[in-house]
């Protein structure tokens, strides 16, 4: 009996962006996984796409293949997503509640926005992320013990997955110092302390360190096998710095499995031939072996 193979969907992102590049490249690439299907949504030109021009015609396209990539995967049609970069600003012109990929697939699978959890991995570092496409101001506001402890505990899953049996997980500091006893503001002992005794019940450990030295600790030292970030620049400047080139965002916390390169639609190279695909490479390979352990039962 013949196997069916697992399908891989990988959508373009923008067309008028680096994405259909980093595609072609990536399945031209010898250290493609083997044992899979890979199916491209997406098109790379049409009336109003011109490489480098952000546009509305661009960015529907991006909607068209993010949605069909979506509802395959909900269908069984699909193994896994790994989705091309699109233009926040664009699709936001044409569906005004569009924040991110990571947002729209939460709902798209009935969740609220917060069901997501944005993983940003390599073997350099790995940061998870507790708010999301938001302003500073709005991810202090949101950020809760309660949500630091989904977090941990879905951030310590995956590294399970990946074959780390006892996860070391920290937390940056949300303040400088630590809040310094509370001249820098409280959020540190207010927030983060209690979700750190509601892990400990649990025998989760939580480290929690100043954010200027943590990052050291975690790359220089191999101190822990993952930080757990605030907000969003605070874990992707120190993520970017390190794995730029080769690193993953993954988004846990879903039914499905959905996976992208970390950069953006790098307009002003689109269309010669310089964009580097690794990220893009290392986004597939991290699905496929996502696919082969929820097979396994992993």
């Amino acid at each position: 009996m013949t196997r069916t193979l697992a399908t891989i969907v990988i959508t373009l992102g923008d067309p008028a962006g680096i994405g259909p590049e980093v595609v072609a490249k990536t399945l031209r690439d010898p250290r493609l996984p083997g044992g899979f299907r890979f199916k491209v949504l997406g098109t790379k030109s049409g009336k109003g796409v011109r490489p480098g021009k952000p546009s509305r015609a661009a960015a529907r396209l991006a909607l068209k293949s993010l949605e069909e990539a979506a509802r395959g995967c909900l269908e069984g049609r699909f193994a896994a997503m790994v989705t091309g970069p699109v233009h926040k600003e664009s699709l936001a012109r044409i569906s005004p509640d569009f924040s991110g990929q990571t947002e729209f697939l939460a709902r798209a699978c009935g969740l609220p926005d917060s069901a997501a959890v944005m993983v940003l991995t390599d073997p350099k570092l790995t940061v998870a992320l507790c708010t999301h496409h938001c302003s500073l101001r709005e991810a202090v506001k949101k950020l809760t013990a309660r949500r630091i402890v989904e977090v941990a505990k879905i951030t310590r899953d995956f590294l399970k997955q990946r074959g780390i049996a006892k996860p070391r997980l920290a937390f940056a500091a949300v303040n400088p110092h630590m809040g310094e006893g509370g001249l820098f503001g409280d959020e540190d002992f207010r927030i983060v302390q209690p979700a750190r005794e509601t892990l400990r019940g649990e025998n989760i450990a939580l480290i929690h360190a100043p954010a200027d030295t943590i990052f050291h600790d975690a790359v220089q030292k191999k101190a822990f096998d993952a930080v757990i970030c605030a907000y969003h620049d605070q874990g992707l400047i120190p993520f970017k710095l390190v794995a730029f080139q080769t690193g993953v965002n993954l988004t846990l916390g879903l039914p499905i499995i959905r996976t992208s390169p970390d950069h953006g639609t790098a307009f002003e190279i689109a269309g010669q031939g310089r964009a580097d695909h690794r990220s893009m490479l290392a986004a597939v390979q991290l699905a496929c072996r996502l696919v082969r352990a929820k097979a396994k039962g992993n």
